[in-house]
């Protein structure tokens, strides 16, 4: 077990199984030393995570729902890594957010995932981020979140 899985254990969070790929895509893409992610959904031990900010989810939620993606990047990560003591960087998180019209508190929900991975990580896990606001998501879920991870 490497050191960011036994920090992770530490903090009481268990890396999920990862979940085949439900499309024509791929989780992660290799390109020199550098994966890029596919959007990741707030799967947990209980299901998914499903609402909408501004209606019936309180930003409180959206940040837990963001950092439940970022659990299953993790995953992901350690799949295709083979441990997570290899992440030079998180270089970019790119997070989407289900919000009525009116919503404006984005960056607070996928604060879930970019604290998530800083916690981690330490300056490892600092990253350039994008919170984007939509309509609707896909199954329902509350947040998405995609990123781009430097490794060694």
């Amino acid at each position: 077990m490497g050191k960011i899985e036994e920090k992770l254990e530490g903090m009481g969070i268990e890396i999920p199984t990862v979940t085949p790929s439900q499309g024509n895509y791929v989780s992660a893409v290799k390109m020199g030393n550098a994966l890029h992610l596919c959007g990741h959904i707030p799967m947990t031990k209980d299901g998914l995570l499903k609402g909408k900010l501004g209606s019936t989810y309180t930003v409180e939620q959206g940040y837990e729902s963001a950092k439940a993606c970022a659990i299953n990047i993790l995953a992901t990560l350690k799949s295709e890594l083979g441990t997570l003591d290899r992440v030079k960087q998180v270089v970019k998180v790119v997070g989407f957010v289900a919000c009525t019209d009116d919503f404006e508190q984005q960056p607070a929900v996928i604060n879930g995932a970019s604290d998530f991975f800083v916690e981690v990580f330490g300056e490892k896990g600092r990253h350039a981020r994008s919170a984007v606001g939509t309509n609707s998501l896909p199954l329902g879920i509350a947040t998405e979140v995609e990123c781009i991870i430097e490794f060694e």
